[in-house]
């Protein structure tokens, strides 16, 4: 069961207020998907969309889809999280671990893995009738996605915190990019919102756990690393880069 107080929200939504609005995330008649995943930045995010539906001067509507990898997640915390804030949940049954690790058997598993979960996510997305669909990435995300394409890539880039996909005729937003993991981890545990153990044999064992060793180093030699990363992904000196930003 979720907690709420009177001043529930007061220290992290209005960063993602501000979120919404730099990057013009929410409309009147929008009808937005939430990748729920059983994981705390999902459920924070479920949690955080139904505050901004009750705060925000704009009518949207709310759809959370699970989809299923087929590695035996528990749904019944998440349906019944769901229905106390009053949403029912849609669930997508996939055959992805199963195409990802024996028919494939991937050596970069992840990869694929969010390829055919996204294409699930933005399938039943479509079938719902949803023009945009939200994931719970957060700051930390955003910055380790930047140094994942530099060390393993050579490229400079991180993720949209909003894009329109043409291919797939949906918007792709990210309300909790200004939110730090730590402040997520807070939020989950003050508000008891549920968190189902991820099953799958890749937890913990990714590239970007160690991008987040590197960064947790970097913020004890510069406590203020995380904010100059923010700064830098919305300051870009093209002059300082040695490509146009139209060139491919």
């Amino acid at each position: 069961m979720t907690k709420s107080t009177k001043n529930d929200g007061k220290w992290y939504l209005t960063k993602v207020k501000r979120a919404c609005a730099a990057f013009a995330m929410l409309a009147d008649g929008d009808v937005i998907s939430v990748g729920v995943s059983g994981g705390k930045d999902s459920s924070a995010l479920l949690y955080i969309m139904r505050q901004l539906q009750q705060h925000l001067p704009v009518s949207f509507d709310v759809r959370p889809v699970y989809v299923d990898l087929g590695i035996g997640m528990n749904l019944a915390p998440i349906e019944a999280f769901c229905g106390e804030l009053g949403y029912e949940l849609s669930v997508v049954q996939t055959q992805i671990r199963e195409v990802v690790f024996e028919v494939r058997k991937e050596k970069n598993p992840c990869s694929l893995c969010a390829k055919m979960r996204k294409g699930a996510l933005v399938t039943r997305s479509k079938e719902l009738g949803c023009n945009k669909m939200a994931l719970g990435h957060h700051l930390d995300d955003a910055v380790e996605t930047f140094f994942l394409n530099l060390l393993y890539t050579g490229k400079l880039g991180s993720f949209s915190p909003n894009i329109y996909l043409d291919r797939m005729d949906i918007h792709q937003i990210r309300p909790l990019v200004y939110l730090r993991e730590s402040t997520i981890a807070s939020l989950v545990r003050h508000r008891e919102l549920p968190v189902v153990k991820n099953r799958c044999e890749m937890d913990g064992l990714t590239k970007r756990e160690e991008i987040k060793d590197l960064m947790k180093t970097m913020e004890t030699l510069h406590p203020d690393f995380m904010d100059k990363c923010l700064n830098a992904l919305q300051n870009v000196d093209w002059n300082g880069i040695w490509a146009s930003p139209e060139s491919e």
